[in-house]
């Protein structure tokens, strides 16, 4: 059976893959560049190949684009502390690897080749990965097929499996039953995953829930944001701060009025917004949501700060730490896809968010503990945020919650670890 899948995957993906680079002249975005920049793809390995030590055992980890390997520098920083071995780190996305492309924990930073079988035979012929982790989801199946037939072990770490994938479906299951039965192992976040993997008539030892890196990479990194100070203490004494992460014009329109209208009467209150594509248009149309109301002045010129009540972030890559001066904050894009919750909830502060939760567990989980705080319109917004800053004990106990959630749920790094021993 694995035979006629083999068979029938080649048969589709050939066409496509020769109509995708056929096709990408014609394109922009990322498909262009994402063939583009293959195109010197072995000519650069193998330059990177002759620098390294290869009597090292190689770990190879794969990541479909920036947020999945987020995930894997948990492992392989501890990884790199713990033994001496050499890390090949690669990407399908242009984003992915143009973000990562100078990782320091990394020996060699690549693109993966495209799912071709000659392809794949090439990149491994040059590579010869001792051991390779897939995070996540992003698992090419020629790829695979080859690990197997060259006794390379693979693990899957951060594995998830939602109940109504697609790829439970009769015929779709069949078909990644002989995907996944190579795995040396298949690292689940959940029990939950954990148990919708053995669905594929996987044997049990194969699949275990050992948790998520990603508790372990936003307490890591705010170990270190902790200790930048990028705000004049005065500034913020005797306030309370409401930090709006990563906001939408859609979750602007929701919780502006709640806000302006709550700062009336709540004078100690200071609200720090950072917009998720802070752009000239978008930081004046903040600036004029708050015009004749509230003074507000954007982040880069806090020199001349004059007790203006907001504070618009109008630069990148400082959320996490801004979330540490935090009394409560709101987590954007949460009434289309939400964003990060779990950058706030490791202050242990409570964390608001809107309706549209369905693709992080970790909103929904935090909700049912109390942690977390569900907004679905105006209304429900100034209620929250009215109780959040006069009742000290409610927005305290909420905090504590969220915090200990992601306390609780931190140590996934390490049992992926020992299951990496046994390889290498």
């Amino acid at each position: 059976m694995k035979r006629f899948w083999q068979i029938v995957y080649n048969i589709f993906f050939y066409p496509l893959s020769a109509l995708l680079k056929a096709v990408s002249p014609l394109v922009g975005g990322k498909i262009r560049m994402s063939v583009q920049e293959r195109e010197r793809l072995f000519e650069n390995l193998i330059i990177a190949m002759a620098d390294i030590d290869r009597s090292k055992k190689m770990v190879w980890f794969h990541a479909s684009s920036m947020g999945e390997f987020e995930q894997a520098k948990p492992i392989v920083e501890k990884l790199k502390q713990e033994r001496d071995i050499l890390v090949l780190a690669t990407f399908f996305s242009p984003s992915g690897y143009r973000n990562s492309v100078k990782y320091p924990h990394a020996d060699i930073i690549s693109y993966m080749p495209f799912d071709r079988i000659k392809d794949v035979k090439r990149f491994l012929d040059i590579t010869q990965p001792d051991l390779v982790i897939f995070m996540r989801y992003d698992i090419w199946p020629n790829t695979i097929w080859q690990l197997e037939k060259r006794g390379i072990p693979y693990l899957i770490a951060d594995a998830t499996m939602r109940p109504g994938s697609n790829r439970l479906l009769p015929v779709i299951r069949s078909f990644h039953k002989y995907v996944f039965d190579s795995a040396a192992k298949i690292l689940t976040v959940s029990e939950n995953d954990a148990i919708n993997f053995l669905k594929f008539g996987l044997s049990p030892e194969k699949v275990a829930p050992v948790g998520d890196t990603r508790f372990d990479r936003v307490y890591i990194k705010s170990m270190t944001a902790r200790e930048k100070k990028i705000i004049n203490e005065d500034v913020l004494k005797h306030k309370k701060v409401l930090v709006l992460g990563s906001v939408w014009e859609t979750d602007e329109e929701v919780i502006f009025p709640a806000l302006i209208k709550l700062m009336k009467y709540a004078p100690e209150l200071i609200i720090i917004v950072v917009p998720h594509e802070p752009d000239l248009i978008h930081l004046e149309k903040i600036e004029n949501d708050f015009y004749k109301k509230f003074p507000t002045i954007r982040f880069s010129l806090m020199n001349d700060y004059k007790d203006e009540r907001v504070i618009i972030v109008d630069s990148v890559g400082i959320l996490l730490t801004l979330y540490s001066y935090a009394d409560a904050a709101y987590v954007g894009g949460s009434f289309r896809q939400i964003h990060n919750v779990l950058e706030p909830a490791v202050y242990s502060i409570p964390v608001v968010y809107g309706p549209k939760i369905e693709t992080s567990q970790e909103a929904i989980q935090m909700h049912k503990l109390g942690g977390g705080i569900i907004i679905k319109n105006k209304k429900e917004a100034y209620k929250t945020f009215r109780r959040l800053f006069t009742d000290d004990d409610y927005r305290k106990k909420a905090g504590e919650i969220a915090g200990e959630f992601v306390k609780k749920n931190t140590g996934a790094t390490d049992k992926i670890l020992k299951e990496i021993y046994k390889y290498i």
